[in-house]
């Protein structure tokens, strides 16, 4: 086992821990961490191993999370940086209750800090892009927010990568408080994003929080062309592509080889992509037990990541497959340091 490391939280100086425990599950009835006491080992076995960064949203078991993440983290409420989001409705019978206006912004925000029991929120997320706000609005409002003390820093999650980049540039130009952070699905197989927005992520100095990097259940050796189908599993039978069996067969024979389970080697390959961007897996969790699973960290050889990269590479899509250096300058090979 490694020690936990840790991470600047994009330009900022916030140091977060290289894993961030997702507490989705925290207030739901029947799903193994329903309330606070449930949840209370599980959160104080993640500070043991050196864990201080939680992610939250207001919408999870309908704010049951941000009570239950609230009661447990009050008596040492300054260890933890603490994340939730805004933007996802909370009342279908009102309009304005969803979306990331100002107005929704501003009633989200305070009861967010209501339930949580706190003053101020560490990171604060744009759940998801609305489509309709303009840019400019939110990124103004999110920066009174920090003004106001109430937040600290800022994140956006699931918005395409173009909305970031000017929603980045507006808050430099004009003197604003920029996001720190995205939030991305990221995982063995889902690459997607290292298309367009771990590019950008590493360009703009933004840290990436990967959710589901265990692929919805895929990635914890339960799956694979050898192994019947668990009959509890999140996958339907037509989810699951051939592909994602062959990454599952190459990750399980990797975690057999080295004695650590599939979920460890998976969580182990996706911190190891520093390099496209500073990545940091969100660990979402039912009970203790896979909590003291995920945080038994490895580090992986060379060898068996080049395998765990070649069984999930992508294919190269435009415009990554497309040589715009040989249209731009023939065949001449161009020396810029000479002229």
């Amino acid at each position: 086992m490694t020690i936990m490391r840790y991470r600047l939280l994009g330009r900022s100086g916030v140091r977060v821990s290289e894993l961030c425990l997702g507490t989705m599950m925290f207030g739901y009835p029947d799903l193994g961490v329903a309330t606070a006491g449930a949840a209370a080992g599980a959160l104080k076995r993640f500070a043991e191993a050196g864990g201080n960064f939680l992610d939250t949203a207001n919408r999870y078991a309908g704010g049951e999370s941000e009570r239950v993440v609230g009661e447990l983290i009050r008596a040492d409420r300054d260890y933890w940086v603490l994340g939730t989001k805004y933007g996802l409705s909370t009342d279908p019978a009102d309009p304005n209750a969803g979306g990331t206006h100002r107005k929704s912004l501003r009633r989200a925000v305070e009861d967010s800090l209501r339930r949580l029991g706190t003053d101020h929120i560490d990171l604060y997320w744009v759940h998801i892009w609305d489509g309709y706000t303009p840019i400019e609005e939110v990124v103004v409002a999110l920066d009174e927010l920090v003004r106001s003390g109430k937040v600290l820093y800022l994140g956006i999650s699931d918005t395409p990568a173009w909305l970031v980049s000017r929603a980045v540039t507006l808050a430099e130009e004009r003197g604003l408080t920029p996001f720190s952070a995205i939030q991305v699905p990221y995982s063995l197989v889902e690459r997607t994003v290292e298309r367009e927005l771990l590019p950008m992520a590493k360009a703009l100095d933004l840290a990436v929080t990967g959710w589901a990097p265990l692929g919805g259940g895929l990635l914890t050796g339960r799956y694979g062309s050898d192994r019947e189908r668990p009959a509890d599993g999140r996958r339907a039978g037509s989810e699951i592509s051939e592909r994602d069996l062959a990454i599952a067969d190459v990750l399980n024979a990797v975690a057999e080889g080295r004695g650590a389970s599939s979920s460890q080697v998976a969580l182990a390959w996706l911190r190891a992509q520093q390099a496209r961007a500073l990545t940091i897996p969100i660990v979402g969790i039912r009970n203790e037990a896979q909590l003291a699973d995920n945080l038994g960290l490895v580090d992986l050889e060379p060898e068996e990541l080049r395998r765990l990269d070649e069984a999930s590479a992508l294919s190269p899509e435009f415009p990554h497959d497309f040589d715009g250096e040989k249209y731009a300058h023939g065949d001449a090979v161009v020396d810029y340091h000479r002229g």
